[in-house]
């Protein structure tokens, strides 16, 4: 595939650009930091091009018409915006995604067509989240395009789910519960039959509207 990745001069651009070259991907980098740009170049080759995304002469030297995809990652949400913006209603992208750098501004993007727009801060809160041990729930993944999170969940030491069997346990319409996390044993698939402790940990799959519905179900009081 051909991928189109603006700002890859910031430490998630240049990542991104090296998982996609390693998987054998086309990539080409839109930068307007030319120092940035020749850094690019000497790790990884002939890839970037310096100039504005959001400029349709430069749109058009990087070949958008035929890009697959276009991620846009700058640390401006503006820039972000409109380069996708003109990705998609220009040239038509199939794929375009970008990165939100004040939350506030997700609803934005989603309202001005931008379906797959990524929370940055808030997938560093969900780390944080995960790593404290404080939170009954935390997203590790959300699958936009099926509207599902995988998410990990932990049983409150109070909750009513302890010392019930998972079939008497009242989960969100379809929500499944696919490993079971228990200190001192290996994790496993839990069955029906499986009584939950108190400190469990489970890894489930919810659809995004239930989530917090999933979470009320195993917080404690």
């Amino acid at each position: 595939m051909y991928v189109i990745v603006v700002g890859g001069g910031g430490e998630v651009g240049h990542y991104l650009c090296r998982q996609l070259l390693a998987e054998g991907h086309e990539v080409l980098v839109i930068e307007k930091d030319a120092q940035k740009c020749e850094q690019i170049e000497e790790e990884m080759g002939d890839i970037c091009l310096v100039g504005d995304a959001s400029e349709m002469s430069i749109l058009n030297k990087a070949g958008m018409a035929r890009a697959d995809v276009l991620i846009a990652v700058t640390a401006e949400d503006e820039d972000n915006l409109a380069a996708c913006q003109i990705a998609k209603q220009k040239f038509n992208i199939p794929r375009v995604i970008a990165r939100v750098n004040a939350p506030r501004n997700e609803k934005i993007f989603t309202k001005l067509g931008i379906e797959c727009a990524i929370d940055a801060p808030a997938l560093i809160a969900e780390h944080f989240k995960a790593e404290t041990h404080l939170f009954t729930l935390t997203r590790l993944f959300t699958i936009r395009d099926l509207g599902l999170e995988i998410v990990l969940v932990r049983v409150g030491e109070n909750s009513a789910a302890v010392d019930k069997p998972l079939e008497e346990i009242p989960l969100p319409s379809a929500s499944t519960i696919s490993l079971l996390i228990r200190p001192g044993e290996a994790p496993r698939a839990p069955a029906p039959d499986t009584v939950l402790n108190g400190g469990d940990q489970l890894i489930c799959l919810v659809p995004t509207e239930n989530v917090e519905a999933l979470q009320a179900v195993f917080k404690g009081s």
